[in-house]
């Protein structure tokens, strides 16, 4: 039904989610366990971040228009910033409950099948993360990779949550119910912070090491092979799954255009096949190789190269 293997596995995602709210749901008014219900209203941030993670998803793969000559792929880190948010929402939502529970003092019934519906909904929940984040890589997709480990803080919400129940069920010690809770919390606010900083640096177009030094490398092995006899005023910037590369070459100031074309197309190849799984757009500007004497006052802008090899 989904041939898209992004959408299927999206639709999993949504239709997991809600089955786990509903037997999270279930299983609190069966037992009356705080850190169960504080479990469920994770599931329920859940269901509205994996809904905007579909919609983003789709909206992300739409082509280049006009009005959006670079894409739409911001959509992803917006997204992701916004599930992260969630998360951080839902921590100190349940940080809340677990303390009203100590106040008041928790009222529990029943943990013995609290205990198995909840260990077996982490344990589907386990397998469902994995399965995004792996998608989510195999395939590029930020988006899917955010709601799986989405997915998977709350299946260490759960598991927490099936620890606590069962310290309570064998202890008695019904104050380590909500306690329990309160430490699930902790461990969600901590992957909501670095999912919000991921989203944070794609949005601010933050340079990737790894990728500027893919390209840097390329562009030497190009001058040690005598292709070009050097470069500068290099720049990369990465949106979701669209790479542009610009940069200056320089040529043989004796090799015809079109020769000096040639050798560009070929150093432009070269680069393209260091992200296979990117949409990759690469624009050079060919100068003679004395440079200096063609740009005696340098370039207008400042940055050069070698500014990329200072987050290296």
């Amino acid at each position: 039904m989904w041939k898209d293997p992004l959408q299927r596995a999206m639709a999993w995602s949504m239709i997991v989610a809600v089955v786990m709210l509903v037997g999270k749901l279930a299983a609190y008014f069966v037992t009356g366990s705080t850190a169960i219900l504080s479990d469920a209203t994770e599931s329920v941030i859940h269901i509205v971040a994996t809904g905007l993670a579909a919609w983003s998803t789709w909206y992300a793969k739409q082509p280049p228009s006009r009005s959006h000559p670079y894409g739409y792929g911001k959509i992803a880190y917006f997204s992701a910033g916004f599930e992260g948010a969630l998360i951080l929402i839902a921590a100190f939502a349940i940080i809340y409950q677990a303390g009203m529970a100590l106040w008041v003092g928790p009222q529990l019934r029943k943990l013995d099948i609290g205990f198995f519906v909840i260990a077996t909904l982490s344990l589907v929940n386990l397998v469902l993360g994995l399965y995004l984040i792996r998608t989510g890589k195999k395939h590029n997709s930020l988006i899917l990779v955010a709601n799986g480990q989405h997915v998977l803080t709350d299946m260490w919400t759960s598991a927490a949550v099936v620890v606590g129940v069962g310290v309570v069920w064998a202890t008695g010690i019904l104050a380590l119910d909500p306690l329990f809770a309160i430490a699930a919390a902790l461990h969600i606010m901590y992957s909501a912070v670095s999912l919000m900083r991921r989203s944070f640096q794609g949005m601010m177009e933050v340079v990737e090491p790894e990728d500027s030094q893919k390209v840097l490398n390329t562009l030497e092995q190009a001058v040690e092979e005598r292709q070009i006899f050097g470069f500068h005023q290099l720049r990369l910037r990465r949106v979701y799954n669209r790479v542009w590369v610009e940069v200056h070459l320089l040529i043989s100031g004796s090799l015809s255009v079109e020769a000096a074309h040639q050798r560009a197309c070929r150093v432009e190849a070269e680069i393209v096949t260091l992200f296979p799984k990117d949409q990759v757009t690469i624009t050079s500007h060919l100068e003679p190789r004395n440079h200096e004497e063609a740009h005696p006052d340098g370039h207008s802008d400042s940055l050069d190269v070698f500014a990329v090899e200072e987050d290296l």
